[in-house]
């Protein structure tokens, strides 16, 4: 079996999201012998030994292409009727690269990473001429035209403009899609329901394949326990907007309680590319903004609870499945916990409004036995629910059809 993987960004190294996502797609479908060519693009060349990586460590071919300049790729995008998204990720030289991969070599399945990834096929001058023609497969990951509608909801003018001008055009992409492509599954059940009532039928068979964790990069502490203080952390991405409009919404609505009832009580916001939103709150009551971290697994080891207050946005949130797996107790919304198996007082705490979210941290301080039963139930979940080989079965068997 030969697969050709279009990614958004080089899959590895997988430390965010969607790259460590992709990168364990593609770590699975090698072991289980099935010929990679990874074609990406890239922005700036400090990505390129990322690629040497894949092609050395992990026996993938590579296709790569810098993306060129982002305002006329986003005027060619706009002329074309496209979505930013589409227009962001799309490079002219790369497609040209794909198409020769297609002329050159016979692929059994195509794997998009994204919606906005499809624009390489619906673009290729090659693919629909191939007498035997592979299977398009899409990860959708998340339902993003539902996300950009969540983010026009919560802007002002021009960007609700923006915004829903994005919702509409990735929603049309969406829809074609589902009309073309042979398979299309999402991160969580939510979103794949939340998809079959959009595109009603569909050529594409429509399934979840969720996320799993290696027990070898995130795992418990040997002092991670209950403590009389509470020591919280985020980890994510700090320039993506559900992870700041969570953390400042808990920052404003729930930290004051918090430092109140607990003054030594402690704030970690882990992550790469804080905004000046972020950032500023380094430093005052107790809170640590860290910037990039080469590794974040101290962090989760030195904390006590892990806080996962989102607002907007849908999908597997991975980071709550690491906590887990550290055996890190979890306070989330009812939007966080989606898509996981979970359930609230057992192996989660779950609060939507700010005392809600204070009250189940006060509980976990307070009740050791909670905490314990808490922390054991999450780390059992982990073993029985999230190993990647379980999880990605299926994805083998999207492959592998004829």
């Amino acid at each position: 079996m030969h697969c050709l993987y279009l990614a958004q960004r080089v899959p590895y190294p997988p430390n965010k999201g969607e790259k460590l996502r992709s990168f364990h797609q593609i770590n699975y479908l090698r072991a289980q012998q099935v010929d990679i060519t990874v074609a990406a693009p890239y922005e700036n060349e400090e990505e390129l030994p990322y690629f040497e990586s894949l092609s050395q460590g992990y026996g993938c071919k590579t296709l790569m292409q810098p993306l060129g300049n982002k305002l006329l790729r986003y005027l060619r995008g706009v002329f074309r009727g496209q979505s930013l998204s589409e227009a962001h990720f799309h490079c002219i030289a790369l497609q040209q690269k794909i198409d020769s991969a297609l002329t050159t070599e016979q692929f059994d399945a195509i794997v998009c990473t994204a919606s906005s990834m499809a624009s390489y096929i619906f673009h290729s001058e090659i693919l629909n001429k191939l007498s035997k023609k592979p299977r398009l497969i899409m990860d959708f990951m998340d339902m993003d035209s539902y996300k950009w509608h969540q983010y026009a909801q919560n802007a002002g003018l021009p960007m609700r403009w923006v915004y829903h001008r994005e919702a509409a055009l990735v929603s049309r992409l969406e829809n074609r899609i589902g009309e073309h492509f042979d398979a299309c599954f999402f991160v969580a059940p939510p979103e794949t329901e939340l998809y079959r009532k959009q595109v009603g039928k569909a050529k594409a068979k429509i399934l979840s394949i969720g996320n799993g964790i290696d027990p070898g990069e995130f795992y418990p502490g040997q002092t991670s326990q209950s403590s009389n203080t509470p020591h919280l952390l985020f980890a994510g991405v700090m320039d993506y907007t559900p992870n700041v409009d969570a953390m400042l919404w808990f920052y404003t609505e729930v930290w004051p309680s918090v430092i109140s009832a607990w003054p030594d009580a402690t704030l970690t916001i882990a992550g790469m590319n804080p905004t000046p939103a972020i950032a500023k709150l380094d430093g005052i009551d107790n809170v640590k903004v860290t910037g990039f971290v080469e590794d974040i697994l101290p962090y989760f080891h030195n904390s006590n609870i892990f806080i996962a207050p989102f607002r907007i946005a849908r999908g597997i949130q991975n980071k709550i499945l690491q906590a887990f797996a550290c055996g890190l107790p979890v306070v989330s919304t009812s939007m966080g916990a989606e898509g996981i198996r979970c359930s609230p007082g057992v192996n989660i705490e779950v609060g939507d409004e700010a005392a809600d979210m204070f009250n189940a941290i006060e509980r976990l301080v307070n009740d050791k036995s909670h905490f314990q039963s808490l922390r054991n139930q999450a780390l059992a979940t982990i073993e029985q629910y999230y190993s990647w080989d379980g999880i990605l079965a299926p994805l083998l068997q999207l492959i592998e059809e004829k």
